[in-house]
């Protein structure tokens, strides 16, 4: 006699308090978190907020890393994840703790979506003319691979199927929309064969190398000092310094103006200061 196979029965979501405010939360998610939940969805409170954003700061950066595989080194990761921060306080704002989904499956949607809004936003290029480019790209490396060295503007023409002079008019277009960073790789030498990056090929100003050199231990000390910091002035540091946000942004994510980000900025620094002169 067959039997009927049951279902796994679906966990049902639990409940959080914060105060007054009770709120249901996935069953996934630990008590910890389940109380910042319940404050920040029950009662509103910025503290909870900015919490949570703490909490899911590093889905930003996974999805920026993600997204900054398929573009040009000349994209700063650190611009993503400023982009991707938006996405995430969307995500806090309108997500249903109540409906029993990972937090994260639903943000990081919504934090890829910032992203590539924003990078669409900034692109003046044309598509026409990132064809362009993509194409001759592709040709100038399948043409490598065959003759195992750089192939002439001629042979480059002949594989795209158009005339030297119409290869020449394509080029010029590229360029005048390109951007080239720093620390792009670019090939020199006389079989093009050595890649070195483009800083690398400006003069040399006899800047002394060993400058900005930070040591391990300067760096293990201000670690302790910024977690001695409150949780504010934590935020603050950390997204200004180490995502790149400028005070104005920090401020939207904050809920506070521009003016009180740059106090609890400047106290931090003055903390931070006084704790390592101290160290010294």
């Amino acid at each position: 006699m067959a039997t009927t196979k049951k279902a796994p029965a679906k966990t049902a979501p639990k409940k959080a308090t914060a105060g007054t405010a009770t709120v249901t939360v996935p069953p996934h998610v630990d008590d910890e978190l389940g109380l910042q939940w319940a404050a920040f969805k029950g009662e509103g409170q910025i503290e909870a907020r900015e919490k949570l954003i703490l909490h899911y700061a590093p889905l930003v950066k996974y999805v920026a890393s993600r997204v900054a595989t398929g573009l040009p080194s000349s994209v700063e990761q650190a611009d993503l994840v400023s982009y991707g921060m938006f996405g995430l306080i969307d995500a806090l704002g309108k997500f249903e703790p109540g409906r029993g989904n990972k937090f994260e499956t639903y943000a990081i949607p919504r934090i890829k979506g910032a992203i590539i809004d924003e990078l669409r936003a900034m692109d003046w290029v044309p598509r026409s003319i990132r064809f362009k480019a993509r194409e001759i790209e592709k040709a100038n490396a399948d043409l490598e691979a065959m003759l195992k060295r750089q192939p002439t503007e001629k042979e480059l023409a002949e594989r795209l199927g158009i005339t030297l002079r119409e290869l020449h008019d394509v080029v010029s277009q590229i360029s005048f929309v390109s951007v080239l960073a720093l620390d792009e790789m670019v090939s020199v030498g006389a079989d093009r064969g050595e890649q070195v990056s483009l800083i690398d090929t400006l003069a040399d100003k006899g800047i002394d190398p060993t400058q900005g050199v930070e040591s391990q231990e300067t760096r293990s000390l201000l670690n302790a000092a910024i977690n001695d910091l409150s949780e504010r002035e934590k935020i603050v540091v950390t997204l200004y310094y180490f995502e790149g946000l400028t005070l104005a942004e920090i401020g939207e994510i904050l809920g506070v103006t521009e003016s009180r980000v740059c106090q609890i900025h400047t106290k931090a620094v003055g903390v931070l200061r006084g704790q390592l002169t101290e160290v010294d």
